[in-house]
């Protein structure tokens, strides 16, 4: 199979998902080009996070094509979970090891070169130094998702899926987080940041789409829209979707 000399880093054709009767995406189609950020909007139960679950091959399709470079997905997915960071609702980390055996485990599963000083590098990073030999169930939650983000970035991936990132983090850890985004898509990172939070979405992002009821219902390169039409449509949006279904997602 040949490759597009344009193929984009992710392509997703008319993506399905159902649990048993219910289904969670309805068909989306979604393009992202390399080095993009796109961010994805959507109430609860729009399919957010069950599509970055299936991009991420955590999960299977019930049917459609997801393509990584121009391949399909069954085709590369070692070689993706290689390159690919996440940041999700579960954190993948183990309670009962300290942060730096979660860290080393990680490190040797992505084969990272000079592990122990890229473990202290990025624990510095995360704040963590000090709590680097504490076992992770003596954590906070907010320090739990210091230390997912610091596992997601361990191996500099070239793809980055975030999945409500900002939940439980402090301030300081927030301010971390959103230097480390903009510093990874001023080197052109594929990034896909699935979140509520409107403006800092925006702010982040090259390009914005919304889901609803598991299907896309709007998306705009992020650069012509500003952040006053962007909650007004979104909230426009939802309330329509409501209105015909109901009160339903």
């Amino acid at each position: 199979m040949s490759v597009p000399l344009s193929a984009p880093a992710i392509e997703v054709r008319n993506l399905v998902k159902t649990f048993s009767e219910f289904y969670a995406l309805r068909g989306i189609s979604l393009q992202i080009a390399t080095g993009e950020c796109v961010s994805i909007f959507g109430p609860n139960g729009a399919g957010k996070t069950t599509f970055l679950r299936i991009l991420s091959a955590i999960s299977r399709p019930s049917s459609g094509e997801i393509l990584f470079d121009g391949k399909p997905l069954p085709e590369v997915v070692f070689s993706i979970r290689r390159r690919l960071g996440v940041i999700g609702h579960q954190s993948f980390l183990y309670d009962d090891l300290t942060a730096e055996e979660n860290l080393l485990f990680y490190a040797r599963l992505y084969d990272v070169t000079r592990p122990a000083d890229r473990i202290r590098e990025i624990l510095n990073e995360v704040g963590l130094r000090e709590r680097a030999r504490d076992r992770v169930r003596t954590y906070s939650r907010g320090m739990q998702q210091r230390l997912s983000i610091a596992r997601a970035m361990l191996h500099d991936p070239a793809l980055l899926f975030l999945d409500e990132p900002y939940t439980g983090l402090d301030q300081h850890a927030a301010s971390m987080l959103t230097t480390w985004l903009g510093k990874l898509r001023s080197e052109r990172r594929t990034i896909l940041l699935v979140t509520h939070d409107l403006e800092q979405g925006l702010a982040l992002a090259d390009r914005v789409v919304i889901f609803l009821r598991g299907k896309v219902a709007w998306e705009k390169p992020a650069n012509e829209i500003d952040q006053q039409t962007l909650r007004q449509l979104y909230f426009d949006l939802v309330a329509n979707s409501e209105r015909q279904h109901g009160g339903g997602l």
